[in-house]
């Protein structure tokens, strides 16, 4: 039996992406009041992201609770489009997005901090906010990847729509170039035109990896759960 339930886990989670955005939001940053403003650095998408994904992890865990033994067949039809739409945001954006900005992130950062997040951003955003953005996303998507079961969609569609968000994103990053004259991410000011593209194109390849990654994570976890042990027999 679990030490705490995964319904009141979910509560927690999204609590604590709400406090993150709300203090995000507080802070009076320069580049919040340039062109985009929040909505152009990938961080700030994927919290917004989680927090709309736990959102309705808590609204499924409310509508399960309220129609157990109601008998009611449209209210399990309902919920059954909201159990599919939590899946379908599990596996094609809140775990793909959620590891690549931490892991992009990090490994940036380890290599030279002011390519990715400048020490003059210490002055504005704390060390646990910081953490809050960039550290617990990776635990907390691997804390409901294994309290529940996620059924993903076929695998064609899935990487369809992985493509079309970051390729969306790519191209948002662009636009906010082409009307500032600034890139969004300070390292790439410094590499060339065909460093970029090969940097675009390399993380639209991650993406679909973190996708592959997800599906195949999901499937050892819950796979693995349903296999009998071998003393039990067939």
């Amino acid at each position: 039996m679990a030490l705490v339930p995964c319904q009141v886990l979910r509560v927690a989670i999204l609590l604590s992406y709400c406090s993150i955005l709300c203090n995000y939001k507080a802070i009076e940053m320069p580049s919040h009041q340039t062109y985009g403003g929040s909505w152009k650095f990938l961080t700030f998408i994927d919290l917004v992201i989680q927090a709309v994904f736990f959102g309705i992890c808590v609204l499924t865990d409310l509508s399960s609770l309220l129609t157990r033994g109601s008998g009611n067949q449209e209210q399990e039809r309902q919920l059954k489009k909201l159990i599919s739409l939590r899946d379908w945001m599990l596996a094609v954006l809140a775990f793909p997005v959620g590891v690549f900005v931490v892991a992009v992130f990090w490994i940036i950062y380890a290599y030279d901090r002011e390519m990715i997040y400048p020490k003059l951003l210490d002055n504005f955003i704390p060390g646990w906010l910081n953490h809050g953005m960039h550290t617990t996303v990776l635990p907390f998507i691997l804390i409901e990847m294994r309290t529940s079961h996620h059924a993903y969609p076929s695998r064609s569609s899935g990487l369809a729509a992985i493509c079309a968000f970051s390729v969306g994103y790519i191209l948002w990053v662009c636009w906010v170039h082409h009307v500032t004259g600034m890139w969004v991410y300070p390292f790439l000011e410094h590499i060339g035109p065909g460093a970029r593209i090969i940097f675009f194109g390399s993380t639209t390849i991650l993406m679909n990896f973190l996708y592959l990654l997800g599906e195949v994570l999901n499937s050892y976890i819950w796979d693995t759960q349903r296999k009998p042990p071998s003393w039990q027999g067939t």
